[in-house]
């Protein structure tokens, strides 16, 4: 298999961290998306990644959809639930993080894409979205309250879509002090983080 992505995408990143704890060999093309050069359009007309290429060429994008199918390679680390209530709590719990996620990307975007001349940022805009960002916060810490993980005594998919959401807004919009509101998800994270997956995918530039 081939994962093209970033090296700061949380997207990618989730996905790269269940292949860690997956186990699964794979080969990391970088491709940055913006470039003119780009070509992640033969794989994924969308332009976006992760987009997981399989034996043969087919090509597999979107997050949800590509963890949801490494999850089934192997019974190592199995991240998801078989179908019914427990699994509908895990994807939801990824639904929640990612939802922040979309939120604080389209934030930084409207802040920092350069392509948008100063004068153009909508402060309204990216006040909307950070918003956002600090209910699904507020939700996530309060669910979590005081259990190991997400969804009780064992890491899930749950928590490493909430531990790569943390990780990418500490990396790009450190001005929400997730951390120092919410001891919950601070508690969570630091454990994430001395994961060997966590710490081989923590969010650079490259």
């Amino acid at each position: 298999m081939k994962l093209i992505g970033t090296l700061t995408s949380p997207y990618v990143r989730k996905v790269r961290v269940v292949l860690a704890e997956k186990k699964l060999d794979y080969q990391f093309e970088l491709d940055n998306v913006w470039s003119d050069q780009t070509a992640i359009g033969h794989s994924n007309p969308l332009g976006k990644v992760p987009c997981l290429v399989l034996d043969g060429g087919d090509a597999m994008f979107d997050s949800r959809v590509i963890v949801e199918y490494l999850d089934t390679l192997s019974p190592v680390g199995r991240l998801i639930a078989p179908p019914g209530r427990e699994r509908a709590e895990v994807k939801t719990w990824e639904a929640l993080a990612d939802g922040v996620l979309d939120a604080g990307v389209l934030a930084w975007l409207e802040a920092n894409w350069p392509g948008r001349a100063e004068g153009e940022r909508s402060r309204a805009w990216i006040d909307r979205q950070l918003s956002k960002v600090r209910a699904g916060l507020r939700a996530i810490d309060q669910g979590l309250g005081d259990k190991a993980f997400c969804t009780g005594i064992y890491m899930s998919l749950a928590d490493v879509a909430v531990g790569c959401a943390l990780g990418w807004l500490a990396f790009r919009l450190p001005e929400v002090d997730w951390r120092g509101e919410h001891a919950n998800l601070a508690r969570l994270f630091d454990k994430l983080e001395q994961r060997q997956s966590f710490i081989d995918t923590r969010p650079r530039l490259q």
